[in-house]
């Protein structure tokens, strides 16, 4: 079971079509957020049927895959470091906690962050100090900073919110887009789950918090309350 063998069996399922529609979907033309980045063009289920197959591939022969140009290898490589952690003792999981966080520059883009660092980050911290999540959103690193905030799920899924406020604090006057809907996104999860906590956050920031991030944290509230706060 080798990185060789897993790029085989992913290339054998390239669809060019596909992969032009993908290379505009995230962003790949020149200055754009996912500049320079190759696709196969294989759907998302294509390859968590790969990690499946694949999943006892050792950490090296990931780490291999997460060098690759095409996109595909390093999203199913982390996709198999998703499922070796949920059947990982404490040490396993430290293990690919640290490899994750070492590899991080080549989780570079939304969906490689999304699917992966609510388990690798948020629920590794689950039962630790939390300040990673402080020293991610201060890099000076897009994806880095979006795993800050996307790794609180793990957090506001216990019920555990502080977390989520404070790295949104730390972001609240971000220049870019993506880190906008990722933040307004874990305040909606927060306001699911406890509409007044996400308020009480809402009566002290909406003011700084950018029109896009206030929206998305804005969508399970009451009509009356959205409208509210879009007011102000």
């Amino acid at each position: 079971m080798t990185a060789v063998r897993l790029e085989t069996a992913l290339t054998q399922l390239a669809n060019p079509e596909r992969a032009v529609l993908l290379r505009r979907f995230f962003k790949t033309g020149p200055g754009e957020y996912g500049e320079g980045d190759q696709f196969l063009g294989l759907t998302l289920p294509q390859q968590r049927a790969v990690a499946r197959e694949f999943r006892q591939l050792p950490m090296a022969e990931v780490e291999m895959l997460l060098a690759s140009p095409w996109h595909e290898l390093r999203q199913t490589a982390l996709i198999i470091w998703t499922l070796q952690f949920q059947k990982a003792g404490p040490s396993g999981r430290t293990a690919i906690h640290e490899a994750y966080l070492r590899n991080r520059r080549r989780v570079n883009n939304w969906n490689l962050v999304d699917i992966t660092c609510p388990l690798l980050i948020g629920t590794y911290l689950l039962d630790k100090d939390r300040t990673l999540l402080y020293a991610l959103a201060a890099e000076e690193h897009l994806w880095s900073q979006r795993m800050s905030i996307v790794s609180t799920l793990a957090l506001i899924r216990q019920n555990q919110f502080a977390d989520t406020f404070g790295v949104a604090e730390q972001l609240l006057s971000h220049p870019h887009d993506l880190i906008h809907k990722a933040t307004g996104w874990m305040l909606r999860e927060v306001g699911k789950r406890n509409e007044d906590a996400l308020e009480e956050f809402l009566a002290d920031h909406t003011r700084q918090m950018p029109r896009t991030m206030l929206r998305y944290a804005l969508e399970k509230l009451p009509p009356n309350r959205r409208q509210h706060y879009m007011q102000q």
